[in-house]
Protein backbone atom coordinates (compact mmCIF):
# COMPACT_ATOMS: atom_id res chain seq x y z
CA UNK A 1 0.00 0.00 0.00
CA UNK A 2 1.47 3.29 -1.04
CA UNK A 3 1.87 5.63 1.89
CA UNK A 4 0.60 8.53 -0.22
CA UNK A 5 -2.83 6.87 -0.64
CA UNK A 6 -3.14 6.65 3.15
CA UNK A 7 -2.03 10.26 3.50
CA UNK A 8 -4.59 11.37 0.88
CA UNK A 9 -7.36 9.51 2.71
CA UNK A 10 -6.37 11.04 6.06
CA UNK A 11 -6.13 14.54 4.58
CA UNK A 12 -9.51 14.34 2.85
CA UNK A 13 -11.24 12.70 5.85
CA UNK A 14 -9.95 15.42 8.14
CA UNK A 15 -11.06 18.22 5.77
CA UNK A 16 -14.55 16.73 6.19
CA UNK A 17 -14.32 17.24 9.99
CA UNK A 18 -13.31 13.66 10.79
CA UNK A 19 -10.30 12.63 12.88
CA UNK A 20 -7.96 9.87 11.75
CA UNK A 21 -5.87 7.61 13.98
CA UNK A 22 -3.15 5.14 13.00
CA UNK A 23 -2.80 1.76 14.71
CA UNK A 24 -0.24 -0.95 14.03
CA UNK A 25 -2.17 -3.76 15.79
CA UNK A 26 -5.61 -4.76 17.03
CA UNK A 27 -4.53 -3.81 20.56
CA UNK A 28 -3.50 -0.33 19.39
CA UNK A 29 -6.82 0.01 17.54
CA UNK A 30 -8.72 -0.97 20.71
CA UNK A 31 -6.68 1.60 22.62
CA UNK A 32 -7.61 4.28 20.05
CA UNK A 33 -11.29 3.37 20.44
CA UNK A 34 -11.11 3.67 24.22
CA UNK A 35 -9.24 6.96 23.91
CA UNK A 36 -12.19 8.34 21.93
CA UNK A 37 -14.64 7.00 24.55
CA UNK A 38 -12.55 8.63 27.28
CA UNK A 39 -12.34 11.97 25.42
CA UNK A 40 -16.14 11.91 25.10
CA UNK A 41 -16.48 11.40 28.84
CA UNK A 42 -18.45 8.24 28.20
CA UNK A 43 -18.47 4.68 29.46
CA UNK A 44 -20.76 2.91 26.96
CA UNK A 45 -19.59 1.53 23.64
CA UNK A 46 -21.62 -0.26 20.96
CA UNK A 47 -19.79 -2.46 18.46
CA UNK A 48 -20.94 -3.82 15.13
CA UNK A 49 -19.56 -7.04 13.72
CA UNK A 50 -15.78 -6.67 13.97
CA UNK A 51 -13.05 -9.19 13.07
CA UNK A 52 -12.51 -11.67 15.92
CA UNK A 53 -9.02 -10.49 16.93
CA UNK A 54 -10.18 -6.88 17.05
CA UNK A 55 -13.33 -7.71 19.05
CA UNK A 56 -11.27 -9.72 21.54
CA UNK A 57 -8.77 -6.88 21.99
CA UNK A 58 -11.64 -4.45 22.51
CA UNK A 59 -13.32 -6.75 25.05
CA UNK A 60 -10.08 -7.07 27.02
CA UNK A 61 -9.46 -3.32 27.11
CA UNK A 62 -13.09 -2.50 28.01
CA UNK A 63 -12.94 -4.96 30.92
CA UNK A 64 -9.74 -3.35 32.22
CA UNK A 65 -10.99 0.24 32.08
CA UNK A 66 -14.63 -0.42 33.02
CA UNK A 67 -16.33 0.51 29.76
CA UNK A 68 -19.68 -1.20 29.07
CA UNK A 69 -19.44 -2.93 25.67
CA UNK A 70 -22.58 -3.90 23.74
CA UNK A 71 -21.88 -6.25 20.84
CA UNK A 72 -23.61 -8.59 18.40
CA UNK A 73 -25.79 -10.45 18.36
CA UNK A 74 -28.20 -7.72 19.41
CA UNK A 75 -31.63 -8.68 20.64
CA UNK A 76 -34.00 -7.26 18.04
CA UNK A 77 -36.54 -6.32 20.70
CA UNK A 78 -33.91 -4.12 22.40
CA UNK A 79 -33.14 -2.15 19.23
CA UNK A 80 -32.59 0.70 18.71
CA UNK A 81 -32.34 1.57 22.42
CA UNK A 82 -29.37 -0.72 23.17
CA UNK A 83 -27.28 1.08 20.57
CA UNK A 84 -28.71 4.56 21.04
CA UNK A 85 -27.60 4.50 24.70
CA UNK A 86 -23.94 4.14 23.68
CA UNK A 87 -21.63 7.14 23.76
CA UNK A 88 -19.56 5.75 20.86
CA UNK A 89 -20.38 3.29 18.08
CA UNK A 90 -17.55 1.35 16.44
CA UNK A 91 -17.95 -0.44 13.11
CA UNK A 92 -15.83 -2.17 10.50
CA UNK A 93 -15.25 -0.63 7.09
CA UNK A 94 -14.71 -3.05 4.24
CA UNK A 95 -12.53 -0.45 2.58
CA UNK A 96 -12.02 3.29 2.25
CA UNK A 97 -11.78 5.66 -0.71
CA UNK A 98 -8.96 8.19 -0.56
CA UNK A 99 -10.34 10.70 -3.07
CA UNK A 100 -13.65 10.91 -1.17
CA UNK A 101 -12.25 10.62 2.35
CA UNK A 102 -14.90 7.97 2.95
CA UNK A 103 -15.08 4.72 4.86
CA UNK A 104 -17.26 2.17 3.07
CA UNK A 105 -19.41 -0.01 5.31
CA UNK A 106 -21.26 -3.09 4.08
CA UNK A 107 -24.25 -4.17 6.15
CA UNK A 108 -26.82 -6.92 5.92
CA UNK A 109 -28.59 -6.19 9.19
CA UNK A 110 -30.04 -3.16 10.93
CA UNK A 111 -27.80 -3.42 14.00
CA UNK A 112 -24.64 -2.76 11.98
CA UNK A 113 -26.20 0.31 10.40
CA UNK A 114 -27.48 1.57 13.75
CA UNK A 115 -24.02 1.31 15.34
CA UNK A 116 -22.61 3.71 12.75
CA UNK A 117 -25.56 6.12 12.77
CA UNK A 118 -27.18 6.36 16.23
CA UNK A 119 -24.44 7.12 18.78
CA UNK A 120 -23.24 10.71 19.01
CA UNK A 121 -19.73 9.58 17.99
CA UNK A 122 -18.89 7.03 15.30
CA UNK A 123 -15.53 5.33 14.91
CA UNK A 124 -14.87 3.25 11.79
CA UNK A 125 -11.91 0.91 11.48
CA UNK A 126 -10.32 0.00 8.14
CA UNK A 127 -7.23 -1.97 7.20
CA UNK A 128 -4.51 0.19 5.64
CA UNK A 129 -4.20 -2.10 2.62
CA UNK A 130 -7.94 -1.68 1.95
CA UNK A 131 -7.73 2.02 1.14
CA UNK A 132 -8.69 2.43 -2.52
CA UNK A 133 -7.48 5.34 -4.62
CA UNK A 134 -10.76 6.36 -6.26
CA UNK A 135 -14.47 5.80 -6.47
CA UNK A 136 -13.88 3.95 -9.75
CA UNK A 137 -11.77 1.42 -7.81
CA UNK A 138 -14.67 0.92 -5.37
CA UNK A 139 -17.23 -0.03 -8.02
CA UNK A 140 -16.31 -3.70 -8.56
CA UNK A 141 -16.30 -4.45 -4.82
CA UNK A 142 -19.68 -2.82 -4.33
CA UNK A 143 -21.19 -4.69 -7.29
CA UNK A 144 -19.82 -8.01 -5.98
CA UNK A 145 -21.27 -7.38 -2.50
CA UNK A 146 -24.67 -6.41 -3.87
CA UNK A 147 -24.74 -9.46 -6.18
CA UNK A 148 -23.88 -11.79 -3.26
CA UNK A 149 -26.51 -10.17 -0.99
CA UNK A 150 -29.60 -9.62 -3.14
CA UNK A 151 -31.76 -8.76 -0.11
CA UNK A 152 -31.24 -6.39 2.80
CA UNK A 153 -27.81 -5.22 1.63
CA UNK A 154 -26.69 -1.69 2.39
CA UNK A 155 -23.53 0.14 1.34
CA UNK A 156 -22.80 3.29 3.33
CA UNK A 157 -20.12 5.86 2.55
CA UNK A 158 -19.08 7.53 5.81
CA UNK A 159 -17.10 10.70 5.24
CA UNK A 160 -16.92 12.44 8.58
CA UNK A 161 -19.77 13.48 10.84
CA UNK A 162 -23.35 13.95 9.69
CA UNK A 163 -23.81 17.36 8.15
CA UNK A 164 -26.60 19.51 6.84
CA UNK A 165 -26.98 23.15 5.85
CA UNK A 166 -29.95 25.47 6.05
CA UNK A 167 -31.16 27.74 3.29
CA UNK A 168 -28.52 30.30 4.27
CA UNK A 169 -25.88 27.56 3.87
CA UNK A 170 -24.89 27.48 7.55
CA UNK A 171 -23.33 24.07 8.13
CA UNK A 172 -24.49 22.08 11.15
CA UNK A 173 -22.91 18.80 12.24
CA UNK A 174 -24.74 15.91 13.89
CA UNK A 175 -28.33 16.63 12.92
CA UNK A 176 -29.10 13.34 11.15
CA UNK A 177 -26.37 11.13 12.59
CA UNK A 178 -23.11 11.28 14.55
CA UNK A 179 -21.77 14.74 15.29
CA UNK A 180 -18.20 13.45 15.57
CA UNK A 181 -16.47 10.85 13.41
CA UNK A 182 -13.18 9.02 13.73
CA UNK A 183 -11.36 6.58 11.46
CA UNK A 184 -8.74 4.13 12.69
CA UNK A 185 -6.37 2.87 10.01
CA UNK A 186 -5.28 -0.56 11.14
CA UNK A 187 -1.85 -1.74 10.06
CA UNK A 188 -0.08 1.62 10.11
CA UNK A 189 2.18 2.79 12.87
CA UNK A 190 1.49 6.16 14.40
CA UNK A 191 4.55 8.30 13.77
CA UNK A 192 3.24 11.41 15.55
Amino acid sequence: MAEDVIERFVSKYETLSGRAHLADSEEAAAEAVLSVVHEAGGNRLAAAELPDALMQALERRCAVVGVDLSKPPYDGSALPGAIDAAHVGVSWAEFAVAEAGALVEFATNDATRLVSTLPRIHLGIVRAEEIQESLMDAGPRIRAFMAAQPENATVTFISGPSRTADIEMRLTLGVHGPEMAHAVILGRQNTN
